[in-house]
């Protein structure tokens, strides 16, 4: 291990970071560094702190990202740095193999104390029933294991699954995180994803010639084909595909019922993803209701005694491609698309508008050279 004088604190990397050319000094983030800085001196010093983790949640665009992955560079110990779903994915498949330990999750947790003091999450959003559920006994588990969880997260603790089927069972989480976490909002006016920048074009409206164009230019002299790719054990049609892109329709990527681990695999096997026939994903919300002698977990339910989220027809397809939004920006994968419609008017009406505005944001940091 490089000694420790090797690597700044959180703080002193921030004030390095403020030296260089472009940079806009933010208040709001300058909060944050404290609040990052006081863990990291209580972690390399051995001190103990009542609220170890912290949760830094705010609009888009406020460097919440930054700031942590600034922290777990500077941190000198044992330490994870993960997108929330990707470490989701980890948990699923480790339980599984787990079937038939007493007390998994316990087990689980025991793993990743052995290897980690400090677990980072990035984009903490709960979308998805098993999750919520799963969510408050490992928690607790993962913190009386000695782990401190740091995480970033577009919204308040006591907004996560707001509007989700069953949330009184994802409450024990809200609780867990907010015992062992200090929650800190990052609530400056500037969004940094707007900060002027050399522009190159990834989102066009009604012009499928660009994708052809672009698909040229990165397949260089390669050859193309145009076979249907398998995504962990199932297949999807291409329109082409090289060795450096994949050329897709939104029908049948975003339409069909593929989730987050085929967009990792994608992001895994092309440096670059295509993506025509986008339409306007906005789309009239239906109240529904639970239907007569369905099954809720134990307890049977009449029909009307709980009221499901309002959704439009497109809410499917578009969790899709937030999923694989997500992906490609958190990969550092360009997204090129073709719409129907212009970028800020994709979807302007639905159930997902809270987590849409994150999307929006991406697609628009992704119209820039250096991502």
């Amino acid at each position: 291990m490089p000694p420790e004088t090797a690597t700044p604190s959180p703080r002193e990397a921030y004030a390095l970071a403020a030296q260089q050319p472009g940079f806009v000094d933010d208040p709001a983030q300058r909060k944050a560094i404290d609040a990052l800085e006081h863990r990291f001196a209580a972690l390399h010093s051995g001190g103990r702190l009542t609220q170890p983790g912290l949760y830094l949640w705010g609009p888009v665009g406020r460097g919440k990202t930054w700031l942590m992955d600034l922290f777990h560079r500077c941190l000198r110990i044992r330490s994870r740095r993960q997108h929330f779903h990707h470490f989701m994915r980890w948990v699923h498949r480790r339980l599984f193999a787990l079937t038939g330990v007493a007390d998994p999750l316990k087990h689980l947790a025991g793993e990743l104390a052995s290897d980690i003091q400090v677990l980072c999450f990035d984009e903490f959003f709960v979308s998805d029933i098993g999750d919520a559920m799963l969510l408050g006994p490992l928690f607790q588990a993962m913190i009386d294991a000695g782990i401190v969880i740091v995480a970033t997260s577009n919204q308040a603790p006591d907004q996560l699954y707001a509007d989700g089927f069953n949330r009184e069972r994802f409450v024990p989480a809200i609780a867990a995180l907010q015992d062992h976490m200090q929650v800190v909002e990052l609530d400056g006016a500037l969004d940094h994803r707007q900060h002027p920048r050399a522009g190159e074009q990834r989102y066009w409206v009604d012009n499928r010639r660009a994708l052809a164009e672009v698909f040229s230019r990165l397949r260089g002299p390669a050859p193309a084909s145009h076979k249907p790719r398998a995504l962990n054990g199932r297949s999807v049609a291409v329109v082409q595909s090289c060795a450096s892109a994949i050329w897709l329709r939104f029908a049948d990527i975003c339409e069909q019922p593929f989730g987050a681990q085929d967009f990792m695999a994608l992001c895994d096997h092309y440096p670059a993803i295509l993506l025509e026939g986008v339409p306007g994903l906005s789309g009239q919300c239906t109240a529904q209701r639970i239907a007569r002698g369905t099954e809720d977990a134990a307890h049977q339910v009449a029909a009307g005694d709980r009221q499901l989220p309002a959704l439009s027809v497109k809410d499917d397809s578009v969790r899709r491609f937030i999923a694989l939004v997500d992906e490609c920006y958190d990969r550092g994968v360009p997204l090129y698309v073709e719409a129907a419609v212009p970028l800020l008017e994709l979807y302007t009406a639905g159930h997902l508008i809270a987590p849409f505005r994150r999307t929006l944001s991406r697609l628009q940091a992704m119209q820039y050279r250096q991502f």
